[in-house]
């Protein structure tokens, strides 16, 4: 299963971390792990192109993090809202035990 953990701190946001398969298929096949990579990896790098907010990144065998540093902007959160709307569409059309949405108070 994918976990996606949205990190809020004062009614905005201050990242996220998604870890996990889905085991929807077989690695190579798996249409929601491939999903939920292209909506996530798209989100930092539009907010690395689009912004000048500053941010640490990660990804590491399965773990994509983000964390914002400071002030974010209309533009981030606008990005930050649009890949949780495509990451809500994927659990409602494949189903929890594939991609668990979680939001978390940091």
């Amino acid at each position: 299963m994918i976990t996606v953990t949205i990190h809020r701190s004062n009614d905005s946001y201050a990242g996220f971390k998604v870890v996990g398969h889905a085991g929807y298929a077989e690695e190579g096949y798996d249409i929601i792990c491939a999903a939920v990579s292209v909506l996530v990896v798209n989100a930092v790098n539009s907010i690395e192109t689009f912004t000048d907010d500053k941010f640490a990144a990660r990804e590491d065998h399965g773990i994509v993090e983000l964390i914002l540093e400071g002030s974010v902007s209309d533009k981030t959160t606008l990005l930050l809202d649009s890949m949780i709307l495509g990451l809500r569409d994927i659990q409602t059309q494949y189903g929890n035990e594939f991609i668990r949405l979680k939001i978390e108070e940091v």
